[in-house]
């Protein structure tokens, strides 16, 4: 993989380095240079078949049919009731759409669609097991990859080098340019070694948690579930159309969008603590009386660990709609401890 050298040695992590060392090394990398993280855990599924485009389109609540090769969008896989299945990013190929999304979802994306292939042709391939993902992201990830004509949101294209083919995808994940690069599983070493070699920085999973969460990107199984209904992942821009016609769970996701609102959203929290709270913590509002929502994740805050400030922690957690304005404060099971926070 030819890559361009931007420093004459390698910044690697060392893994000895305390969790906020590794965030801190993560967040000047990302800044000033670049980082890679290996989420080789995140589901890859692809999808050929000259029915594909069709089918999934009739699955999801994105527009698929409107993707030319090397485009791709965010989308959700709904269900009849308007609720999540699972949320991908969609690639389009010349020969096969490819779904890449947050880890564990291989086997229910697998068991929804597989229940609506009737006499299409398309057929399912799951590609987890065989394929690596590395994201390297960071301020100039695009030079160092050569990508001369940076690729916009969602773009993919595929590279060979040695023989060895290999698909670069950009989804901004830690809320700065991000590129996955999937290889074989064979290729992962190989590929890393590479980008050691010309000074990129490898960040660590901790790290790679907290930037996720101070970014605002969920994950399906902890900040997503499919108990919730499109809306309420509060990424409708991204992953919902309005006008590409009918759907599986179209009817209450129009409905949704009709009334205006949910009656709770995914969200944001900032709070005044170097306590990070467990999934599932109970948030209230200001006063202390009333339960507002719950904590999905939470992590130490890569802003403040960066500046060197007073730590605090960054949450995501579905919130009841009195408490979705950005600064509304809000704050944590006062039973547990007192601690003051807002929503951002």
């Amino acid at each position: 993989m030819a890559l361009k050298s931007t420093r004459k040695t390698s910044t690697l992590s060392e893994s000895n380095l305390t969790p906020i060392q590794e965030i801190a090394t993560a967040i000047q990398a990302l800044r000033t240079h670049v980082a890679v993280f290996d989420v080789s855990h995140r589901t890859q599924i692809e999808i050929t078949g000259t029915d594909r485009t069709r089918f999934l389109h009739g699955l999801v609540s994105n527009d698929i049919k409107r993707l030319k090769a090397g485009e791709g969008c965010e989308t959700f896989i709904t269900d009849l009731k308007g609720k999540v299945v699972a949320h991908v990013f969609v690639f389009c190929g010349e020969k096969s759409l490819w779904l890449d999304g947050s880890p564990g979802q291989d086997e229910a994306i697998l068991r929804h669609l597989g229940k609506y292939l009737l006499i299409d042709d398309v057929q399912l391939h799951p590609r987890t097991a065989e394929r690596s993902e590395l994201l390297v992201t960071g301020a100039i990830a695009s030079q160092l990859l050569q990508l001369d004509d940076a690729l916009p949101l969602v773009g993919h294209v595929s590279r060979e080098t040695d023989g060895h083919p290999f698909d670069i995808r950009r989804v901004d994940l830690l809320d700065a340019p991000g590129y996955l690069i999937s290889v074989p599983k064979s290729r992962r070493d190989t590929v890393l070694l590479g980008l050691r070699t010309v000074g990129v920085v490898e960040g660590s999973a901790a790290a790679f948690e907290a930037l996720r969460i101070a970014a605002g990107s969920p994950a399906f199984g902890i900040d997503i579930t499919n108990d919730n209904l499109a809306q309420e992942v509060a990424r409708t821009k991204q992953c919902v159309s309005f006008d590409k016609g009918c759907y599986l769970g179209q009817e209450t996701i129009a409905r949704i969008d009709a009334l205006g609102h949910t009656n709770r959203e995914l969200r944001r929290m900032r709070f005044d603590t170097s306590d990070v709270p467990a999934s599932g913590t109970v948030v209230f509002d200001a006063s202390g009386e009333t339960e507002v929502g719950v904590i999905t994740s939470a992590a130490i805050n890569p802003d403040h660990v960066a500046a060197n400030s007073t730590p605090s922690v960054v949450a995501l957690g579905i919130l009841k709609r009195s408490a979705l304005p950005s600064d509304t404060p809000v704050q944590l099971d006062p039973r547990i401890a007192q601690c003051q926070g807002c929503v951002i």
